[in-house]
């Protein structure tokens, strides 16, 4: 490989990690990302729900930070059933009655998966985006996926949040 395809691949990780980034925390073109989505939601906020059976904002928060641990699992090749909670995909918050320790413990394993996550991907090296992780998808379509599914989640949060008042 050029010199000149070396830094452009390194590039390339860059390039997923900014998308990350911004689908999470940092500012975008776009609007809200996840993170600021919710931002100054209290505990009694992410606990409601727009109607019975309909998951809420807590519970959405949680569904962002599960697959980012999944896709986090699957790039490292970790065994299933390591998340902090039981279970998988989508967890009935609040579990128990509305407590904001709760609410911020459940913020906390988001921002750690998405740490973790990142931290995965920028180790990575750029022959890696390329590699097929199970029979379906590359590693670099998991890693956009992930970044779009939070972008996905926050507009639906912004929605929930409106609908509200």
């Amino acid at each position: 490989m050029s010199k000149r395809a070396s830094v452009a691949r390194h590039e390339e990780v860059a390039v997923l990690l900014r998308l990350l980034d911004e689908a999470y925390e940092r500012q975008a073109w776009h609007g809200t990302n996840l993170r600021g989505s919710l931002r100054g939601v209290t505990a009694s906020e992410a606990a409601w729900r727009p109607a019975r059976g309909r998951h809420n904002v807590w519970e959405r928060a949680l569904h962002a930070a599960y697959w980012k641990y999944a896709v986090t699992r699957q790039l490292t090749g970790e065994k299933r059933g390591s998340f902090r909670l039981e279970g998988s995909n989508w967890f009935a918050r609040p579990a128990g009655a509305t407590s904001a320790k709760a609410w911020r413990e459940d913020l906390a394993i988001l921002d750690a998966e998405h740490r973790r996550l990142r931290d995965v991907v920028a180790a990575l090296k750029p022959a890696a985006l390329r590699q097929r992780i199970g029979r379906r998808y590359l590693a670099i379509q998991l890693i956009t996926g992930a970044a779009m599914h939070d972008i996905y989640h926050a507009g639906q949060i912004q929605l929930l949040k409106r609908l509200r008042c």
